[in-house]
């Protein structure tokens, strides 16, 4: 194991030293972030970790000396896989995690079910988001668009990773749509049943760095982990041939180590990728529609019927794709009916603490009026009796 050396605060007196699980991503960065954040009064019962897997009852976290199983912390931030973390001990004196590092990215998604408003943490502490692009099945360009989008939001780089280039006759074809669809987002073709454009791949993976790989099941996303890794990491499963679907042989987010201290993240396939909070996403993502409402006549023009509006002109001229157009604002509906459900349950919230407030203040002041009455009637009494 790697130990660093942290001088993050150069007046300190004595130099802190960290171990940490230098192949799950640890190094001098790292090794500074946890300096910068020591839980106070624990320099010496606390070490480094990094959280690998999350169990049902417990957090599979890499230490310098090993994989342990911990307790969940009792307080403060639930852990996400990839997230950095001291590990202490609890108050029933076992190892657990006391406490998490703050997030340098994370990818994150709007949970699942159709009601929810809430956030879901796919993997924090991520360098690197690859969406992976299968060329076995036909291209959604609404999927990948909204998926770029969660990776450019995440904090993360984008890539693009197009696998199974030996099984379709077609694949020039797919490279093309997506490197047009995904302008300025790198776009590497892969075959690893050939090993093909994997070395290619390994150089947008800096030593150190964590990459997680996100797509739909059977997108040959376990393959693709099991080439890089250089051994069998990963179940495979295999695909439909009517549908293209495929297993869900990733059943949790594990962080996989690989040679050179660089790290990968593999998912579950995500059959539905819902936005969260994604408008600096929206913005690296589609710019050329910003630079589009920069050139209208009206600056609150709403590009529909209003005079010199930019958006239609361009969508007449043919200079801007009409799907594109389309899954924009498919994309801005999404992003104002989640702030929608936000705002409802934020007054819901301070209604409930309001009524709470008022509950209490009505209970406050009955209470000092029974004991008015009651010290009335006390002084009452004692007159009556003298």
């Amino acid at each position: 194991m790697n130990t660093f050396a942290s001088s993050s605060n150069p007046s300190a007196s004595i130099t802190m030293r960290f171990r940490g699980p230098a192949e799950y991503g640890f190094t001098e960065k790292t090794a500074e972030l946890f300096s910068a954040h020591t839980p106070p009064g624990q320099q010496h019962t606390t070490s480094p970790g990094r959280v690998v897997r999350l169990d049902r009852n417990r957090v599979l976290v890499a230490s310098a000396d090993g994989l342990l199983h911990l307790p969940y912390p009792a307080q403060g931030l639930v852990p996400a896989t990839g997230d950095w973390v001291w590990i202490g001990h609890n108050s029933a004196g076992e190892p657990a995690v006391v406490d998490v590092l703050p997030r340098y990215s994370a990818l994150s998604r709007k949970r699942a079910f159709e009601a929810s408003s809430e956030e879901q943490i796919l993997g924090s502490n991520i360098d690197i988001v690859a969406v992976v692009v299968p060329v076995d099945r036909p291209l959604t360009h609404n999927r990948l668009e909204r998926t770029l989008v969660a990776a450019w939001d995440s904090g993360a780089t984008p890539l693009v990773v197009i696998t199974k280039a030996d099984l379709a006759y077609l694949a020039d074809d797919v490279v093309g749509e997506v490197i047009k669809q995904a302008a300025g987002v790198e776009v590497v073709t892969t075959s690893a049943e050939h090993g093909d454009g994997l070395d290619e791949l390994m150089q947008h993976i800096p030593d150190g760095a964590t990459l997680v790989l996100l797509g739909p099941s059977g997108a040959g996303k376990s393959t693709l982990i099991n080439a890089l890794a250089g051994r069998h990491v990963q179940q495979t499963g295999a695909v439909r041939a009517g549908d293209g679907k495929g297993k869900h042989t990733t059943t949790a987010r594990e962080l996989v180590p690989m040679a050179g201290g660089a790290v990968l993240m593999d998912t579950p396939g995500v059959r539905g990728f819902g936005l969260f909070d994604a408008e600096d996403g929206m913005e690296e993502m589609f710019g050329d529609l910003d630079e589009l409402f920069a050139q209208c006549r009206f600056a609150d023009c709403a590009h529909q019927a209003e005079p010199g509006c930019a958006v239609q002109q361009a969508l007449a001229e043919e200079t801007l794709d009409p799907r594109r157009w389309a899954s924009y604002l498919k994309l801005q509906r999404e992003l104002a009916a989640l702030n929608r459900k936000h705002d409802a349950a934020a007054r819901r919230a301070y209604q409930r603490e309001w009524h709470q407030k008022v509950m209490s203040a009505d209970r406050g002041q009955r209470a000092v009026e029974r004991h008015k009455h009651d010290q009335a009637q006390e002084r009452g009494g004692k007159r009556r009796k003298r």
